[in-house]
């Protein structure tokens, strides 16, 4: 890997000397393991330390399949997949990596007793599959986490509904926090020459989420003047989401849970803003049923908001 590294940070290497850099045999990764799946049980979430569940492994370099790439990650980032994963909830993800596994003998080499995490990455390709045309060791890249087969009709005009999408990283094996990440080639874009490694693996499950749900032809299809609830507006998505909103010339609720993160939306530029800690909401009378009381007063103070329209 070091070579790798240096020929990379070197900024002048050609195509044919990444191809012809030898592979590791093995790299470092993040994983969870399979027999650690059970180590929190009976603890609530809060309590459960990621620093007890996560390891720093040697793992193989996967075979390399058709339509695929090896990418030697520059720069990952943590979301809610990794911690989900690293918390074994909502359950452990192994049940993920075993299903993937029947459906192919490609798709075996997921199922292991270990789970590299991980669903972004920047990085260089450092090798192909067969059948890869668009990309060549050497490319600079971002991977956005949306692996499908697009072998059935459904999924062709709408990739979320090809009945094998997987979430790279979290449903499959190999992902991002690592030295070296195995993608499928159509999960890669460009990498764009004005930003740096670690803020290029930055936005790819958060924007691309917040993109698909409020402004492109499959999800809300945004327009003009609509108001937008945005809840944890100050997170990773959120705050991709509440930008979205901002840009389209929508207006956005932004519903936080603390002055702290009340300030981060002011700074994107937002007004429309709910703390729900600093105006006492409790949804929730105890841990199996609702207020709709607290419910309908946040309703009305959303009104109050949008000049009495509903978002």
């Amino acid at each position: 890997m070091r070579e790798i590294v240096s020929t990379i940070l070197s900024g002048n290497a050609k195509p044919g000397d990444y191809a012809a850099l030898p592979l590791p045999e093995s790299y470092r990764a993040v994983t969870v393991h399979k027999d650690d799946a059970g180590m929190f049980e009976g603890l609530d979430s809060w309590d459960k330390d990621p620093r007890k569940s996560l390891h720093l492994d040697e793992v193989a370099v996967p075979e390399l399949g058709p339509g695929e790439a090896l990418v030697a990650v520059m720069a990952s980032s943590v979301n809610y997949n990794s911690v989900w994963t690293s918390l074994f909830e909502p359950l452990p993800t192994f049940g993920f990596l075993e299903r993937y596994g029947r459906l192919s003998p490609l798709a075996k080499r997921h199922d292991l007793p270990y789970h590299v995490i991980g669903s972004d990455l920047a990085g260089v390709v450092l090798r192909t599959g067969a059948g890869v045309n668009s990309w060549k060791p050497g490319d600079e890249v971002v991977a956005h986490c949306l692996s499908v087969e697009l072998e059935s009709a459904d999924g062709h005009n709408d990739t979320m509904l090809d009945p094998e999408q997987r979430i790279w990283g979290f449903e499959t094996n190999f992902g991002g926090l690592a030295e070296i990440a195995l993608v499928k080639s159509n999960q890669l874009m460009p990498k764009p020459h004005h930003l740096t490694w670690e803020e290029a693996a930055s936005p790819g499950l958060v924007n691309s989420t917040a993109y698909r749900q409020l402004v492109s032809r499959n999800g809300a299809d945004m327009k003009q003047g609509d108001n937008v609830l945005i809840w944890g507006a100050s997170g990773g998505l959120g705050s991709y989401a509440t930008q979205y909103a901002l840009a389209g010339g929508a207006n956005p609720i932004c519903i936080v849970s603390s002055t702290q993160k009340a300030d981060i939306c002011r700074r994107m530029g937002a007004e429309a803003i709910i703390d729900r800690t600093a105006e006492d909401y409790r949804f929730w009378k105890d841990a199996h049923n609702q207020d709709p009381k607290e419910w309908k007063r946040f309703g009305t103070r959303i009104r109050e908001l949008t000049g009495g329209e509903d978002v």
